[in-house]
């Protein structure tokens, strides 16, 4: 795959993986959006990577991915990779009822609604141009779910997100658009805003997200398609 002279639209890509992927693709010449639903977080991002544009969205809310999909349509026409990335991951217990599960984000809305709507919608547009993808950024726990069973909401969506991946890559393939599914280990990264030392991988041997992004693109460029681990 080639891996400069795109137009790519990265969700959730102002903090870890995200932005790490940014900051790959911009250093190799791309042009990079990169959207989230946290402003200070994306002015935060845009400090840090020279050149990255920068658009608010929530993924979970349909107006808003619908406002994203007009804007990339207007503003960036040349755009032919879409990475969804935007995730949460929360520690749920079930023994409590609906109590954790209905108190903070919907780990479905966001980790699996989120990218089957915005593939629906950007298809027809990445349709028949060059070096078209929809990478789909999912997790190893999505096939070892007994290690994170404080987690099983976060390992269902990314297993859904998984078997999507699969259908979508035979689906768009007469179409000329790769589907990718990048399957991380656990990183340093924010995505588990309870997870306290864990997110921050303290006293763990946890790669960085830029030694992730750095593995996991190399391999894309090489024509990979299911990426798992680093």
């Amino acid at each position: 795959m080639k891996m400069s002279g795109n137009t790519i639209l990265i969700t959730g890509g102002a903090t870890g993986i995200g932005y790490a992927m940014a900051k790959y693709f911009l250093e190799r010449d791309n042009e990079v959006l990169i959207c989230g639903r946290r402003e200070n977080r994306l002015a935060e991002a845009a400090d840090g990577l020279a050149g990255v544009k920068t658009f608010k969205c929530d993924v979970t809310n349909s107006g808003e991915r619908i406002a994203l999909f007009e804007y990339v349509k207007n503003n960036f026409p040349n755009m032919n990779i879409l990475i969804n990335n935007a995730g949460v991951q929360r520690n749920i217990d079930l023994t409590k009822g609906t109590a954790d599960f209905e108190n903070g984000d919907n780990e479905i809305r966001v980790n699996f609604e989120a990218p089957v709507f915005l593939s629906a919608l950007f298809t027809p547009f990445l349709s028949g141009k060059e070096n078209a993808a929809i990478v789909n950024v999912s997790s190893g726990l999505a096939f070892r779910a007994e290690y994170a069973t404080g987690m099983p909401i976060y390992c269902a969506t990314k297993a859904a997100l998984h078997a999507f991946s699969l259908a979508q890559r035979k689906q768009l393939e007469p179409l000329g658009i790769k589907v990718i599914e990048l399957i991380p280990p656990a990183v340093v990264s924010e995505l588990n805003t309870d997870g306290g030392r864990w997110k921050r991988g303290e006293g763990t041997d946890m790669p960085s997200s830029e030694a992730y992004a750095a593995s996991a693109l190399a391999r894309m460029e090489q024509g990979e398609t299911e990426i798992r681990g680093i």
